[in-house]
């Protein structure tokens, strides 16, 4: 066990890996229960050739073993431990190590995911002040990005309530992304959980994002989309959250307010309109 452990910790952080990479480069492991012959794993993988470079050039380094060491010593769980959410374990891609601070049962509660627009208008605000606080009394877990917008305000609000939430970040844990989230981010590591697939010192680059929004979407039983643009992440979390037969719900707005195009594309799509809170209790089965 320790063994597997620290090959998928070492092929977490191994640089020039995307999660598919990495996800092949796992199940071909698994099957073969080999975890040290790296041209068996390259060759039955199927890897791209710049993966196939990448680990070739990077799994012996010095670089990659200090990583290891470092991240060793904080708290980390894998998709082989029984505390790996059951839901996550089941997506495609799942990510192998997550990173954490703060309770890490948590993942294993009924979760909403909310997410939605960095520039919120007051709309936003009021909805969100109006259907979390009777949300988060049921017992269900927020879980949002530690963004901007929508998202801080969803733990602010949970928080505020003693309810729980689950912050998931696009970079190391011991980064804050935006900075000024930094007392957020902590309170949210203090009173609930914060979780990464990116190791310590991992900036917050771009493409670190649409990857975390799956972990958004492969936690949560529903995903609420409160407001969005046209084309925004929210839509790709929610797209995701489709593949992974999850809920989606929307908030409908005015057709003319650029902050609602992308949830009023989304119900005309498919999505549950959300116009009062017994319409996301519903998701839950809890209106009773």
């Amino acid at each position: 066990m320790l063994q597997v452990r620290e090959f998928l910790l070492k092929l977490c952080l191994c640089p020039g890996l995307s999660p598919i990479s990495r996800w092949r480069l796992w199940k071909t492991a698994e099957k073969e229960r080999s975890f040290n012959n790296l041209s068996l794993l390259i060759e039955r993988s199927g890897i791209s050739i710049r993966a196939r470079n990448a680990l070739l050039d990077k799994w012996e380094s010095f670089e990659l073993q200090e990583k290891v060491q470092l991240n060793m010593k904080q708290s980390y769980i894998t998709i082989i431990d029984s505390e790996y959410p059951r839901q996550l374990s089941e997506m495609f891609c799942p990510p192998l190590v997550l990173f954490y601070r703060g309770d890490i049962t948590l993942l294993n509660t009924q979760c909403l995911a909310v997410v939605g627009a960095r520039q919120m208008t007051s709309y936003g605000s009021a909805t969100l002040k109006g259907l979390l606080p009777v949300i988060v009394k049921r017992g269900i877990t927020i879980v949002s990005g530690l963004a901007a917008g929508v998202d801080g305000l969803s733990h602010e609000i949970t928080l505020a309530r003693q309810g729980k939430t689950i912050g998931v970040v696009g970079c190391g844990l011991d980064q804050v992304y935006p900075r000024n989230h930094q007392f957020l981010q902590e309170a949210v590591a203090q009173k609930g959980l914060v979780v990464s697939e990116y190791g310590l010192g991992e900036a917050p680059v771009a493409f670190h994002f649409p990857e975390r929004n799956r972990i958004i979407a492969g936690l949560a039983e529903t995903i609420l989309v409160v407001e969005a643009k046209k084309r925004s992440g929210s839509l790709i979390t929610a797209a995701l959250g489709l593949e992974e037969n999850r809920n989606v719900c929307a908030i409908p707005g005015r057709i003319d307010a650029p902050l609602s195009l992308g949830c009023n594309q989304l119900i005309a799509e498919g999505a549950k309109p959300i116009t009062a809170v017994k319409d996301l209790l519903e998701e839950f089965l809890l209106t009773n």
